[in-house]
């Protein structure tokens, strides 16, 4: 048994994945309307069917006072954690990640902001994520117990007593060699294979 099985709401929270408490969203704004002085734009949910989000910019430009408003940016976003979007991010990425985000939360926000906003790059991330934890050491520590690193029985018994492993190095290693990705957020740290 694991230490995500043994303990699933300690240290170790990959079920924090599960957080659908989460609803990315952006504004999105006419350009034709900033550009003659005037804030005309509507908030829309994010992770929606990307034709029921261009039809909500759809109407949003329709609205506008301004003749022949046809182009937009998205001005603003909330829900995305550290990934920024940009003002002329494509809805197919924003709908994509929105999509990521509303199915296993946080987690997925932070794995965006480690490879980048393609589409493609987003594939990997079930395989990838190795869950939340209190800090890379922490992590270090059930991966060592996990591969039999801490088994006495290849030890003598009065050699045992005496054998230390520094889990702060050997975290810190990992992230060196490239084993393991990290992001910090919300009191701990987002750990990712590093093998995508």
């Amino acid at each position: 048994m694991t230490a995500q099985e043994q303990d699933p709401g300690g240290e170790h929270e990959r079920n924090r994945e599960n957080d659908r408490s989460i609803s990315p969203r952006i504004y999105v704004a006419s350009l034709s309307d900033y550009n003659n002085g005037h804030l005309h734009g509507a908030w829309l949910e994010a992770d929606q069917d990307l034709d029921d989000l261009y039809s909500g910019v759809e109407a949003m430009l329709r609205s506008s006072n301004e003749p022949g408003a046809e182009e937009f940016g998205i001005f603003d976003h909330e829900g995305f954690g550290p990934w920024r979007v940009s003002e002329y991010e494509s809805l197919d990425t924003v709908a994509t990640v929105a999509e990521g985000i509303a199915t296993h939360g946080p987690a997925f926000a932070h794995w965006v902001e480690i490879v980048g906003g393609e589409t493609d790059d987003l594939r990997g991330f079930e395989d990838a994520y190795l869950g939340h934890w209190k800090s890379v050491e922490a992590y270090a520590e059930d991966f060592a117990e996990n591969v039999g690193l801490l088994e006495t029985e290849q030890i003598p018994g009065a050699f045992s007593a005496y054998i230390h492993v520094d889990y702060e190095a050997l975290g810190r290693d990992m992230e060196l060699s490239g084993d393991i990705t990290t992001s910090e957020g919300d009191g701990g740290v987002y750990v990712f294979s590093g093998v995508w």
